[in-house]
Order: structure tokens, then sequence, then C-alpha cells
């Protein structure tokens, strides 16, 4: 059971549950997700199972899409539907003012992120702190907008948008300075992560699915494996000769490659992931079968 299960978080499931669901899903006791969602956001998370999780920095730094409703006039101290209202504007944001000012936030960029965020401050989630009563001090962190486009107007001051992003943009703090650009504030009820890297939400499957190919006997079947996870990699096919010894962990010499990670094959064999260093190939996550195991 190596491999990635491209989930389907349903809203009010926090990401930590679902790594204890798929964990106990599949028998296996390496889990770790790809990047926390919120629990009333929904969409891809994908799940590292056994030796997947070796894959995590590879997989985890991939950008992110993601398609989300601003609602404009209201300002919650959440950022969500779930909060308590702090702010108030009469203001009207018209459809062709707010495209307007959407290429303004396009590249990189310096955020500050929502104190009801997942990330952690001596240790704890900001979020855990915040709802405590504690006082949190928002963290800043550099993010990067590739894509932001407006997709319908769903109603009064509604708005529904897609985004492109790096890995740790808050959609919600995106949508609040985009309101502040406009005069107004705004607040998102709706979150919807469509993308992570290279796992998109046409293949992502519910609980109730995985469950049904366990019953079924097929859920070896909904694991994506390592080498398809890492598909977006440039692939390097070595000499036979060259199997046993990259195994062992000695370099390779390697003319005309770029440095960089790339997928390893030796003799037809899927070896795990190589990083090349000026021509000079090591394997970095070993991947391949292991006879005596």
């Amino acid at each position: 059971m190596d491999g990635v299960v491209n989930f389907l978080k349903p809203p009010g499931m926090t990401s930590s549950n679902v790594v204890f669901d798929l964990r106990k899903l599949y028998g296996q006791q390496r889990a770790g997700h790809l990047g926390t969602l919120d629990p009333a956001a929904a969409g891809v998370l994908p799940v590292c199972l056994g030796r997947a999780t070796r894959l995590f920095d590879l997989l985890v730094e991939k950008d992110k899409e993601y398609r989300f409703e601003a609602t404009f006039g209201v300002q919650t101290d959440t950022q969500d539907a779930y909060g308590a209202v702090t702010a108030r504007n009469s203001r009207r944001v018209e459809r062709d003012e707010l495209e307007a000012v959407l290429p303004s936030f396009l590249g990189g960029q310096m955020q500050s992120a929502s104190i009801y965020s997942a990330l952690k401050v001596d240790g704890k989630k900001m979020y855990e702190l915040a709802r405590a009563g504690k006082e949190v001090t928002p963290k800043e962190r550099e993010i990067r907008i590739d894509a932001l486009e407006l997709l319908s107007e769903t109603g009064e001051n509604r708005f529904l948008l897609r985004a492109v992003c790096s890995r740790g943009t808050y959609i919600r703090s995106l949508a609040e300075s985009i309101a502040g650009r406009l005069g107004t504030v705004a607040y998102v009820p709706f979150l919807l992560r469509t993308r992570s890297g290279p796992f998109s939400i046409e293949h992502a499957r519910t609980l109730t699915e995985l469950e049904e190919a366990k019953t079924e006997g097929s859920l070896l079947q909904t694991l994506v494996s390592c080498e398809e996870a890492t598909a977006f990699l440039p692939e390097l096919a070595l000499e036979s000769d060259r199997a046993i010894p990259t195994k062992n962990g000695l370099e390779t010499n390697v003319r005309n490659a770029a440095d960089g990670f790339v997928r390893v094959y030796a003799a037809g064999e899927f070896l795990g992931i190589g990083r090349v260093n000026e021509e000079r190939l090591q394997l970095a996550v070993h991947l391949y079968h292991r006879t005596d195991q």
C-alpha cells in the first residue's frame, strides 16, 4: 500500500481526521497529507501512504488551484461563514471594477496569514490559540499568485473566482486584500481546492468510494503509484550495470543532464528519485522493490 490517495475532503472534516481515517482504511502506519485544508473548505487533499511519504518534500511544493466565492460588504473574524461579523460596508462592487484590480495581485508578494489558519506558533496551531481567546500575531509569508480570474457573478456583491497559487497561499486572506483594494470588506463562504500539484478533483475519491473499493477488494487500485505521482519529473535511464551501484548509493556520471530531480530507471526498473548535480547522479529517494522484504 505505497502510493498517494487523491482524497476529496468534504466540508466539516479536518485534514488530520482524513489522515487518521485513511491510515486505518489502508492499514498503513506511515501517512501524511500534502497541505492542510481548513475544516470549512473542501476539495483535493492528497495523502501519502507508506514509501510515498518519502516524496513529501517534492510534492508539497507544487502549486495549488482553487475556486472560491467572495462576498463583499461583510467581514467575519474567521474570514468564512462560520465566524462572527466584525464589519459591514454598503459599497456595491461592480463586475468590471473587480476584474480591473485582479491583475495587480499576480506575481510574488508577502501575505499576512489569518490567525485562524493552521500555521503553528510555539507548536500550537494559530486557530486553536485564537479560538481559545489568546492573542495571536498574524504571520507573514512570501507567496505567489500565478492566475486569478473572475468566473461569474453569483449574486449581489457575490462573485466566483479561480486562483492558481503557490503553497502557503491563504485564499481567504487574498479575498480580504482584494476587498481592501476596492475600498470595502469581504469574507469567503465557499472554498474548493480543485488541484494540488498533479492531483486534480476530477480523479479525487470520497471516503465512501474508498470504503466501497475496500469491500470489493480493489483498494490497491485507488492508489496513485510513486512513479505516477512523480510523472512531472524528467526521466533518466541508466545502463543496466549501474542498477546495483545506484541502489547502493554510488554516483553515476550522466552526460547532458540538467541539474535537479529526475525519475531514475535501469534495465526497465523504476529505482526512485535521483538528484543530478554537475552531470553526476545519485539516488535520493529509494523506491524500488526490495527482494529481501
